[in-house]
């Protein structure tokens, strides 16, 4: 490929997997902080961490089928808890009930399926005894805890070495999501001094030369921008720095890890449009599953990814590869585009007519991409059908004649095919 962004621009949608003991707490990832958990009151997670039930190969099914194309998973979250045989720590998968590196499975199973492989590594470390009390550490109000001396400079040494274990232990490795730094916000915030971050982005680039970083180390932009949790709108991405690829990182009910009590969650429709929205806006969508303590993909999950697949099976190409328009579509819909095909993505259904400004003269041929009938357009009305109000529109307008019914997909998709 010609540039190192390609295949991540070309993928478009991804699966993030926010997965550790905090499953069995089934109450969101940030559990421990919280609730101001000990490592006594947590250690009950480790010491029952079952996860019988997990079939990696089942994930990368549902994740393919989904029409996701590459895969971010978290190695270690804030915990500090890690899903692979670490040489550094014995708070691992390897000491828990199960007993085994759940992460070599994991990556074997998304790359035979053929997804792209990232890793998540939480720059925090809560379980870590050199690692400082600051405003998110479980212990913050413990006044034993705090008077402890804390040394950040060897929590760095250990952070340092599991991501050189992860980069030199696991095959080619595509993309680095780190995770986070807060510098100014309070007592002891960490940012890049802290983490020795140019140290560790240069390490990370010698042993996994082609790999993609991301820009939570404060050191800048990096390799692509990660927006959490909220959908940018045009305002908000014309003030990304130009050229940089963004990706944004969304959950289905609000929590990354499993909450098992949550129900908030996003029907399968707005996942779709949102999915339509960012990839309009040239961005990417990854979208997070919390599996269970018992290692699987809960039903509401499960549900959720295969309606999306549903969708995307014949409306993909309106979105793998596809990018910004540079027209201005109607309102309630969003446009992508792929060279000469132009995909008009329908949030509301007209009343059989729909107007796109700027189009007269420049559309060869139209049709609904999911089963590939002809829309009828102004410019070719050998019946009449569209000269009452075609007239009325502007010049530049072309005009097109819908079904009275609104097909029975999640958002309905037209293919405007520009003429050469």
């Amino acid at each position: 490929m010609d540039r190192p962004t390609e295949w991540f621009e070309q993928a478009r949608f991804g699966l993030f997997i926010h997965w550790g003991i905090y499953a069995g707490a089934a109450r969101h990832e940030w559990v421990r902080s919280r609730e101001r958990m000990t490592e006594d009151q947590y250690r009950p997670y480790f010491d029952h961490f079952e996860p019988d039930l997990y079939d990696p190969e089942a994930w990368a099914d549902q994740a393919w089928r989904a029409g996701m194309r590459y895969v971010v998973i978290t190695t270690k979250h804030h915990d500090g808890f890690c899903l692979w045989d670490s040489a550094l720590t014995g708070y691992t998968a390897t000491h828990t009930p199960h007993g085994r590196d759940l992460l070599r499975p994991m990556l074997d199973a998304f790359r035979e399926r053929g997804l792209r492989i990232g890793l998540y590594h939480s720059l925090l470390d809560w379980h870590h005894p050199e690692y400082p009390i600051d405003l998110h550490h479980p212990q913050r109000d413990d006044p034993a805890a705090r008077a402890r001396p804390r040394d950040v400079a060897r929590y760095a040494d250990y952070l340092h070495g599991q991501v050189r274990e992860l980069m030199t232990g696991y095959g080619r490795i595509d993309l680095a999501w780190f995770d986070f730094s807060f510098p100014g916000q309070g007592e002891n915030a960490k940012g890049a001094p802290q983490w020795r971050s140019d140290q560790l982005l240069a390490m990370v680039r010698e042993l996994q030369p082609d790999i993609l970083v991301n820009n939570r180390l404060d050191l800048g932009t990096g390799d692509f921008l990660t927006p959490e949790q909220i959908q940018p709108d045009a305002a908000t991405v014309a003030q990304f720095p130009p050229g940089v690829p963004w990706e944004a990182c969304q959950t289905l009910n609000g929590s990354w890890g499993y909450d098992r009590d949550n129900l908030d969650w996003k029907s399968p429709e707005l996942l779709i449009r949102m999915l339509v929205d960012t990839v309009s806006l040239g961005g990417n969508l990854l979208l997070n599953v919390g599996p269970n303590a018992r290692g699987e993909f809960e039903p509401r999950a499960r549900e959720r990814l295969r309606a999306i697949g549903d969708w995307m099976r014949p409306h993909e190409r309106s979105i793998r590869g596809a990018g910004p328009s540079p027209y201005t579509p109607p309102p309630d819909a969003r446009y992508t585009q792929v060279g000469n095909r132009l995909y008009l993505h329908l949030f509301a259904w007209p009343m059989r007519h729909l107007h796109l400004p700027g189009l007269a003269g420049r559309v060869a041929y139209a049709r609904m991409l999911h089963d590939g009938s002809e829309v009828r357009r102004a410019e070719a009305d050998p019946d009449g059908l569209l000269q009452h109000f075609a007239t009325a529109a502007p010049p530049d307008t072309l005009s097109l004649l819908l079904p009275a019914h609104r097909p029975e997909v999640a958002v309905p998709v037209i293919e405007l095919i520009l003429r050469g």
